[in-house]
């Protein structure tokens, strides 16, 4: 999997319908939208790169908000690894070189379907990283998204998290 998408609970058939024809028009039109046991909750297998696919959604939803009626939110994925403390650590540190050494970072961490400690998993993470926090205001989030015994991995700006609602408001203001 290399996004999430939430959405509404019981409208997860229609955000499917939906996604794949988002995805067709945003240039893949062989992506695998898989609607997961968690309610409201679909993952989506597309061979573009997650971050320019949230990026170009957003454009399309500027463009004619309309276009969006189910998505929620739609998170990228740059990694996906087993929900296991160690498999996680070594997924970041893979990944750890997507924040400079100038960049701030928070950590987040959104878990369902899953008793990980999130407490034991940011200790271990922070200590691999010499930044500055800032809870705030970061310049990089680590996002750690744990669906059962998957996990999704990703060193993002807050830009490349879509929130369709916050997206419209913004329009409409």
């Amino acid at each position: 999997m290399n996004l999430i998408i939430t959405c509404a609970r019981h409208l997860e058939s229609e955000t499917r319908q939906e996604l794949i024809g988002i995805l067709e028009k945003v240039g893949d039109p062989e992506s695998i939208v898989t609607i997961t046991n968690m309610s409201g909750i679909l993952t989506v297998e597309t061979k573009l790169e997650p971050v320019n696919v949230v990026k170009k959604i957003r454009e399309m939803l500027l463009d004619e908000p309309w276009c969006i009626r189910y998505c929620l939110r739609v998170i990228p994925i740059q990694k996906t690894t087993e929900t296991k403390i160690e498999s996680i650590e070594n997924g970041i540190s893979d990944l750890i070189q997507l924040i400079s050494n100038e960049e701030s970072y928070r950590i987040s961490i959104e878990k369902r379907n899953s008793n990980i400690s999130s407490q034991e998993l940011i200790s271990k993470i922070a200590k691999k990283i010499k930044n500055k926090v800032s809870l705030e205001f970061p310049d990089k989030i680590i996002l750690i998204e744990v669906l059962g015994n998957k996990t999704g991995i990703a060193i993002v700006r807050k830009i490349d998290i879509l929130s369709v609602e916050k997206t419209k408001r913004s329009i409409s203001e």
